[in-house]
């Protein structure tokens, strides 16, 4: 007895159960990179509507998200930042999700609630700030508005991934709801 008392008060004992933690730390991170590789992989635990959303993904494009679907574009790919660290923070987050998930805390449905932030576009699409022509104006003085308003849009104010009310030949923008946001960049301007 007198053994067992002084090998859980031993510094041994604070080893093990820091590498356990370790081990459960690495293994939810592991998991959660796994399960991010795969958008079925993603509806298993972010339900209704994101399982809608992976199912549009497998049949003919109706909005912009199963459009980059078609082409080759996971879940993943659009939901995690720019780079390594943008990478890392996606795991990190697929990591606790797993963590969640097991412990049996996780509520049902389990919806992303943060909006998407303009570098997780701009990682495939910068080209579009580059192109300096009328047809483009609003994308290259987006970032001057960004600059100088908090309340500026941001590009999923005009390109809405997960909405069906778009139009295909303009890439899925909803032209009622794109002009709204034409005109509070205009007013910002000045009313140009």
């Amino acid at each position: 007895m007198k053994r067992i008392r002084r090998l859980i008060k031993g510094p041994r004992w604070g080893v093990v159960v820091l590498l356990a933690l370790l081990g459960v730390v690495v293994g939810a991170f592991s998991a959660g990179a796994q399960f991010e590789s795969t958008d079925a992989n993603c509806a298993l635990c972010h339900t209704e509507p994101e399982t809608e959303f992976v199912s549009r993904g497998e049949q003919s494009p109706v909005d912009l998200a199963s459009q980059h679907a078609a082409e080759g574009v996971r879940c993943i790919d659009c939901h995690s930042g720019d780079g390594i660290t943008g990478r890392v923070q996606a795991e990190l987050l697929g990591a606790r999700d797993v963590l969640v998930y097991l412990s049996g805390q996780g509520g049902q449905p389990h919806r992303s609630s943060s909006v998407m932030a303009d570098a997780n576009c701009l990682k495939c699409h910068s080209d579009v700030l580059q192109v300096r022509v009328f047809n483009n104006h609003f994308h290259v003085f987006l970032p001057q508005w960004q600059a100088v308003s908090s309340r500026a849009a941001v590009c999923v104010d005009c390109h809405q991934g997960h909405k069906t009310n778009g139009d295909v030949r303009i890439a899925f923008l909803n032209e009622r709801q794109t002009i709204q946001v034409c005109q509070r960049c205009h007013m910002a301007a000045g009313g140009l």
